[in-house]
């Protein structure tokens, strides 16, 4: 009788039990930067991105964890034979968050927004060659190129491309107003994003229930907080010296990826005396990158000669044109009227490679004579005055956007940099479709801004990610700046 009575309690009880995902349907992550506001398609922080892209807003196409280009608001599309015109198929049933439909106007709207004479679009040399776009009717959108853009469709993948409302579009700064699967919650500035499952999504629901971003510069901060369960997840892990010790505890999982993120000493070329040839190369040949990757990651991190990212299958490994070496720096040094070296400011945002990788790089520079002065500048400082002033001798800053060694043939872009030669190369880039004749352009393009040492080429920045053992489908590679949920969930 008592076995019938100890079966029965059993029965009730597992009855009774919640489910294993039922108690943990939320995920709290966390980020080293906060954004200075949620519109992807007027910032250039990456930390935008990392919190909204495919989470709150979607594009035509978006970019997968394998950095493939995939249908997202478009469910098809057909190209011309001249290559010259896009015809999108746009998903039916789509709605905003604000419980307006989706429809093609949106995407004219988006599309002419971020290509028009005043806009803020960080990126808006990639609507650039867009000559217009129409709505022959609701569910349809037809773009027209002014010339052949062998990227196009992986550009529209971008977060700086993301389809937004007339109607809310002002407002997403703060209140973003997406299609995505997560709608968003609240923001407490200073602290944390909410975001909340969407229940009107129109493709497969997210497993969560809610997502917080919680923002937590400080590396020891960060550390604390995960061995304490404050936070399930940091993506990117601001502290690699501890990632031996989360190795070691069988509650993490710690996954070391890669990333997008060209991590340059980015020079101010329009400037004395940077704007020489010879004191770049001099300052190419003083970096000792191993040194760097060591003091300022723990060993995580490829050396990189150019900027473009190892694992793409057109990198040219160009590490061994500026060798490290003093003796040839401060002769080049002298060549170029500085046989005493100078002295300059460099400025350093918050992110640990920037911090410790500046205070590393001013030791290096020291030995052949140049004095830096260290001014450490927080994200928003480093934007205005760096990004978008050009008020800077050096800083150290990681490009996380992908493929975009464009950037180094953009008119007034911070690096000042001007050479027709390399903009001819992006124009042959942009009209070539098929994939071999590419990459060759791209190695010619690598090789020309080596050449002109344009910047100090340090390293491919690694994405140390440490969460939760029981947690599942989180990237462990950033093929383009972003946290994307849409797979994340607990195991059972």
């Amino acid at each position: 009788m008592r076995q019938i009575y100890l079966a029965v309690a059993l029965a009730v009880a597992a009855l009774l039990a919640p489910p294993a995902q039922a108690a943990k349907p939320d995920l709290v992550l966390g980020m080293q930067l906060e954004p200075p506001h949620l519109d992807p398609t007027a910032g250039a922080a990456a930390a935008i991105d990392e919190v909204v892209y495919a989470n709150v807003f979607e594009g035509l196409t978006r970019i997968d964890r394998d950095g493939a280009v995939r249908p997202a608001l478009a469910e098809s599309w057909t190209v011309s034979e001249d290559g010259l015109t896009y015809r999108f198929t746009l998903r039916s049933g789509v709605t905003f968050h604000d419980g307006t439909s989706l429809e093609a106007s949106d995407v004219v709207f988006s599309l002419e927004r971020a290509k028009a004479e005043d806009s803020v679009n960080a990126q808006k040399a990639l609507f650039e060659p867009i000559e217009s776009v129409t709505a022959p009717d609701a569910a349809t959108v037809v773009v027209t190129l002014k010339r052949a853009t062998g990227h196009f469709l992986f550009n529209l993948g971008w977060g700086d491309a993301v389809v937004v409302a007339p109607e809310s579009a002002e407002g997403n700064k703060a209140e973003p107003v997406g299609t995505g699967p997560f709608k968003f919650r609240r923001w407490v500035q200073g602290d944390r994003v909410e975001l909340a499952r969407n229940p009107d999504y129109w493709g497969d629901a997210v497993k969560l229930d809610r997502a917080t971003f919680k923002f937590i510069p400080d590396a020891a901060a960060a550390v604390a907080a995960m061995l304490a369960g404050d936070i399930d997840a940091f993506a990117n892990f601001p502290a690699p010296e501890s990632l031996g010790q989360f190795e070691a505890d069988p509650r993490f999982e710690v996954v070391v990826g890669s990333t997008e993120g060209e991590t340059i000493l980015a020079m101010n070329n329009g400037k004395a005396p940077f704007s020489d040839l010879r004191v770049r190369r001099a300052i190419a040949h003083a970096l000792d990158r191993k040194a760097i990757v060591d003091g300022a990651m723990f060993g995580y991190g490829a050396p990189i000669g150019s900027h473009f990212a190892p694992h793409h299958p057109a990198y040219v490994d160009l590490t061994g044109r500026y060798p490290h070496d003093l003796e040839k720096a401060k002769a080049l040094l002298a060549e170029a009227g500085f046989a005493e070296g100078f002295e300059a400011t460099i400025k350093l945002p918050p992110p640990t490679y920037a911090r410790r990788g500046g205070e590393i790089v001013a030791a290096q520079l020291a030995k052949v004579g140049i004095a830096l002065e260290i001014v450490p500048v927080e994200w928003a400082q480093w934007l205005e005055q760096v990004f978008r002033g050009r008020d800077y001798d050096l800083t150290i800053v990681s490009h996380t956007e992908p493929l975009d060694i464009g950037i180094y043939g953009r008119d007034d872009y911070y690096f000042d940099y001007e050479s027709e030669a390399f903009k001819a190369t992006l124009a042959r880039l942009d009209a070539t479709v098929e994939e071999g004749a590419r990459y060759a352009l791209m190695a010619e393009a690598q090789r020309q801004i080596a050449e002109d040492s344009v910047n100090g080429f340090l390293f491919q920045l690694a994405k140390p990610g440490v969460w939760d053992a029981r947690l599942q489908g989180l990237w462990a590679n950033s093929p383009i700046q972003a946290n994307d949920l849409t797979e994340v969930s607990w195991r059972e």
